[in-house]
């Protein structure tokens, strides 16, 4: 692997950033972006991915990738993988939570051939199950004259864990996202005629009107049981509705709890929680730094990782941390 294939399509998806800027800018909505290479890992997988940190890409072995360990992956995942999905989180719930749940579109590129065989589209929409969006924008780039438009092509849109699974399909939210051939948006004019075609598809369908900002779980084709909706239940004669106050005193005390179960349980290491459930301690003292940021509080790193340690990090890691091995784990009581 030689330092100009990092210009190359296995690096990232060239042409996409310039294209998702300028529709963000047309659209006048917010555009979050990775700025890291796939090749370091790839934000687009789900954690339990086996591409998810590629070791060969196109027939190129990954010097950085080879034999990789499962320290660094987690190291990659804490440090790249996951504040790219929480700021996504923070992006969808801060709409949530104005009342307008969003519409979630992502931008991906695609090379003009593959393994010899070209690749007719200009451009493909991939979808899993929720229509909402998909379907009336692949009818609207229909219209554009002298192009082919592919239906879940080059890729399918049934990707497990993947980006729009994790923020479209398990929270309800309508989603689609675009492919655009590399070829036809390599320079800025390209990126410029794509994102109006883009934007003009996007506004069709917007003003269309539908059910385009409502939750609706329609499930996944790579879950057999679906998505299952969790509805709150009505109250009971008698019994009072939970308030705002009383449900933040909730959500503190499930928190201490984990906590405390946390440090009961010291010999679970953080690369065996990484492994089963993608999150480790290191994490949760992460978004406890995040959460204090947000309300305005000075938390650093080390003072939020004694919050949930209950010791300095680096005393824990000398008095518990060792090689994590698999072996069965007792339930929680």
């Amino acid at each position: 692997m030689l330092p100009q294939d990092l210009n190359r399509h296995i690096a990232y998806d060239l042409g996409a950033a310039g294209v998702a800027e300028r529709l963000a800018l047309l659209l006048g909505v917010p555009a979050l972006l990775t700025r890291f290479s796939r090749l370091l890992i790839d934000p687009n997988r789900g954690l339990d991915d086996p591409t998810l940190v590629m070791q060969i890409s196109d027939g190129l072995i990954v010097p950085g990738n080879a034999g990789i360990d499962e320290a660094e992956v987690a190291d990659r995942i804490e440090r790249y993988y996951l504040p790219y999905h929480s700021a996504v989180d923070r992006a969808v719930e801060a709409a949530v939570a104005a009342g307008r749940p969003p519409v979630l579109l992502s931008m991906h590129s695609f090379t003009q051939a593959w393994k010899g065989v070209p690749r007719p589209w200009a451009v493909g929409v991939l979808w899993d199950k929720d229509p909402r969006l998909a379907l009336p924008l692949l009818e609207g780039l229909k219209t554009i004259p002298g192009i082919e438009v592919g239906d879940n092509v080059p890729y399918s849109g049934q990707l497990k864990g993947d980006t729009l699974y994790r923020h479209g399909t398990v929270r309800g939210l309508a989603h689609a996202l675009v492919e655009v051939r590399q070829d036809l948006i390599l320079g800025d004019e390209g990126q410029a005629e794509w994102a109006e075609r883009l934007a003009e598809a996007m506004r069709k369908v917007m003003n269309a009107g539908g059910p385009l900002h409502a939750i609706e779980l329609h499930g996944s084709h790579t879950d057999p049981k679906g998505v299952k909706e969790v509805a709150p239940k009505p109250s009971k004669k008698g019994e009072q509705l939970m308030d705002e106050k009383t449900r933040v005193e909730l959500e503190a005390a499930a928190f201490r709890r984990l906590v405390e179960h946390l440090r009961e349980r010291s010999d679970v290491q953080n690369l065996e929680l990484m492994e089963l459930a993608g999150f480790c301690r290191n994490c949760l003292s992460g978004w406890y730094q995040e959460a204090a940021a947000e309300k305005g509080v000075s938390v650093s790193k080390d003072e939020a990782r004694e919050i949930v340690y209950g010791m300095p990090y680096e005393a824990w890691k000398a008095k518990f941390q060792t090689e994590a091995q698999p072996k069965p784990r007792k339930r929680a009581s």
